[in-house]
């Protein structure tokens, strides 16, 4: 027997044997030997990938390269692009001019509200990760205005997005779900939002006001800003900054070209003329580089930059969005080396016949998939499949079997999630402060959302 195939003498305990290993590797590599996130992620692959008998011993650096390159391939564009409206919007004064607007709204007071409100709608039809791109900035303007309640703020602006996201269909993955476990769509939009909305209050503001009392975190340089520069323009007049619709347009038109691709293909048809136009500028990376444009024509119109300086600072966001790109794609590919060892299947294996209820295994089978591999996607896809068989036994409307499968799926977002790591790097915080703010946060939703779902369930079955 060759070294390539050593693993398969393990037998049945392979992918649990990749689990441990792809734990322990991240752990130490990250926590102990405190190495850059990226290399720590690429070596942990290598590792799950070594003991992995589904891969042969001289393809894994291959697969995991072509993991990344997968990731890469669907976030990169969108990530540059959110790094240049980043900088753009943060150094032109146009993130602090929609927070002013917010505050002049609802009060000095209640930032967090505009915030968390902000992205529990727009994560509906948009994906979060370019939901929190877009986002991320107000929260880093308003911690520059107020001085305090950053820690508030990004769990807010997280949790609220995370929850819409998994829930509320046309979001891809509940959707999918939908199609797949035969839920009305309608129904489960209507049910989606009544599970979602207390959710996010626990998990987003209830959490985020009592973390926010004990953990303060500071406005460190991130998305190619310091905090000198943010700062700059939080002293500007109002008067000197761009108007509200204008400083509003980036995010207006990238939320307005990809729910319009969403909106087409979910009540029009995927087939239709319309989806053909709107697939193209609905798309993420174009729908982000359009938005990416206004920023920068905004903030080329108000700097004093010639030319050549201008293209500079767009250069230094760039520099940094590769970054942010770069450690992304790495956890997502490592969480691919974990789906590919079988770690999700021998989960959902396991727990498919323990004799709970069906609403409740469900959850416990996408929230086993989810933080054992990492992507909200996979666990959502492969719990669907093995639960739609059941469908014919329910008690209750299959709209809420997407609930408990969306809140499972996104329970425990941690190394192995693109999630953690765009929250992080994006966000500005410590590995640390990620896991205690992202990472609780995203396990209160799993947690209240089934909660949620089995009140709402019991008081409303629509059998």
């Amino acid at each position: 027997m060759t070294f390539g195939h050593m693993p398969l003498q393990l037998g049945g305990l392979a992918p649990v044997v990749s689990l441990v290993i792809g734990v322990a590797a991240i752990v130490f590599l990250l926590i102990v030997l405190d190495l850059p996130p990226f290399v720590a992620l690429v070596l942990s692959g290598f590792a799950v990938g070594t003991v992995t008998p589904a891969i042969p011993f001289p393809e894994v650096p291959g697969e995991y390269a072509g993991a990344f390159g997968d990731g890469m391939a669907g976030i990169g564009i969108p990530i540059l692009m959110a790094a240049v409206i980043g900088k753009a919007m943060i150094e032109s004064g146009a993130a602090d001019r929609i927070v002013r607007g917010f505050t002049a709204l609802f009060g000095q007071e209640r930032t967090e509200f505009s915030l968390f409100g902000s992205s529990f709608v727009i994560a509906i039809p948009v994906f979060f990760d370019n939901v929190f791109y877009l986002l991320a900035p107000l929260a880093r303007a308003a911690r520059s205005r107020t001085g305090a309640d950053y820690t508030l703020f990004i769990v807010a602006v997280g949790a609220a997005g995370a929850v819409t996201h998994g829930f509320v269909p046309p979001t891809p993955g509940p959707l999918l779900a939908a199609n797949e476990l035969d839920a009305n769509i309608g129904t489960t939009i209507v049910i989606g939002v009544l599970t979602a909305a207390p959710t996010a209050i626990i998990a987003g503001l209830g959490y985020g006001y009592w973390i926010n009392r004990r953990l303060n975190i500071p406005l460190r340089d991130a998305m190619g800003t310091t905090v000198e520069e943010v700062q700059e323009k939080v002293d500007t007049p109002t008067s000197a900054l761009p108007g509200l619709f204008e400083s509003l347009l980036p995010i207006l038109l990238a939320v307005l070209l990809v729910a319009s691709n969403t909106f087409v293909e979910t009540f029009v048809g995927e087939d239709s003329a319309a989806a053909a136009f709107t697939g193209y500028v609905g798309d993420p990376n174009f729908a982000l580089t359009i938005a990416a444009l206004s920023a920068a024509y905004t903030f080329y119109r108000v700097s004093e930059f010639g030319d050549e300086e201008f293209s500079d600072e767009l250069t230094d966001a760039l520099k940094s969005g590769g970054n942010i790109a770069a450690i992304t794609a790495a956890g997502g590919a490592f969480g691919a080396m974990l789906a590919e060892a079988g770690v999700g299947e021998y989960i959902a294996g396991g727990l498919e016949n323990v004799g709970l209820g069906l609403l409740v295994t469900a959850w416990v089978i996408a929230a086993g998939v989810r933080v054992v591999q990492g992507s909200a996607t996979v666990a959502i896809v492969t719990t669907a499949g093995i639960m739609a068989p059941f469908t014919g036994e329910l008690t209750v409307n299959a709209a809420y079997l997407v609930m408990v499968i969306g809140a499972g799926a996104t329970f425990c977002s941690w190394y192995n999630d693109s999630g953690f790591w765009i929250v992080k790097e994006i966000g500005g915080l410590t590995q640390a402060e990620t896991l205690k703010t992202w990472t609780v946060a995203t396990i209160l939703i799993g947690i209240v959302g089934l909660l949620s779902t089995l009140v709402l369930s019991t008081v409303l079955p629509l059998a």
